[in-house]
């Protein structure tokens, strides 16, 4: 994890824990997301996803504020097209920019790691777009939060309008997307946008710690497991989802780590998984 990013800083708080911290780290921009982000963040999950030692990534922001959204310049550079008159090709390698700035989000998703997301400040935009694509979800009361593109022309493409529904509710969803409004921390916990609004930062850090430090404890092999089969399942039907299970744990069910957590189960011991 030696690698050197612009947008990005990658952190191990503590010696031999398998919980390791992703900053989006441009505090003076309230972390706005360029350019380089959407090209170094798919990169570092996917090297804290290949990485042994990492059971759980806890993202947050560096500075003040989680995300303040994509950065203008970003956004310029996407909609400029002005270098062909050619309509079709204009629009062809728009939608292109598009696909590579979604990808960037769905990376979370592709990620076999769990991703908890520790939110303080704003979270606008795009912000929305990475939280949604987060596994677990924390945040201060005091944080912010906002579906901001409708107010920028912008009909939001990076996840949000897909994610969002499924998450608060298709009418919520709707809401918040038309109106673009500015929500506190304790409304998305009622929400349903974040499992928990903490009352200030110490606690949102120390109550993410805890339950990083506990799934990654887990067995890795069903961690990843029930990440995987919880994705796969919102696009399928019941029986769909129960023949995908089945046929998942018909390959991962029998493994070391069940004898594992029996044997510690039977002795009232603490379990320990070998890595993934």
């Amino acid at each position: 994890m030696e690698e050197n990013y612009k947008t990005l800083e990658i952190v191990e708080k503590t010696p031999n824990s398998r919980v390791v911290y992703l900053y989006l780290n441009r505090p003076s921009q309230r972390n706005a997301l360029s350019r380089d982000f959407f090209s170094e963040f798919p990169k570092a999950l996917s090297l804290l996803d290949q990485n042994p030692n990492v059971n759980v990534i806890v993202l947050a922001g560096s500075g003040d504020h989680f995300c303040s959204g994509i950065d203008l310049k970003t956004l310029n550079s996407v909609t400029d097209h002005s270098s062909t008159a050619d309509r079709g090709r204009s629009s062809e390698r728009l939608r292109r920019d598009i696909k590579f700035l979604q990808d960037a989000i769905t990376a979370i998703e592709l990620c076999r790691k769990p991703v908890i997301a520790a939110i303080h400040g704003a979270c606008i935009g795009g912000g929305i777009d990475i939280i949604t694509a987060c596994d677990i979800r924390f945040c201060t009361k005091d944080a912010f939060f906002s579906v901001k593109e409708v107010d920028l022309a912008i009909t939001a493409d990076l996840g949000t309008l897909q994610r969002l529904p499924g998450i608060v509710g298709f009418g919520n969803a709707m809401e918040l997307a038309l109106t673009g409004r500015r929500f506190s921390g304790s409304e998305a916990k009622d929400l349903g946008l974040v499992s928990r609004a903490f009352g200030s930062k110490t606690e949102l850090d120390a109550g993410v710690r805890h339950v990083a430090e506990g799934i990654a404890a887990k067995s890795p092999l069903a961690v990843t497991g029930t990440k995987a089969v919880l994705l796969r399942g919102r696009d399928m039907t019941l029986d769909q989802g129960l023949d995908y299970v089945a046929t998942w744990n018909s390959a991962m069910l029998l493994s070391e780590d069940l004898m594992e957590a029996v044997s510690a189960q039977i002795h009232k011991r603490k379990a320990v998984f070998a890595k993934l």
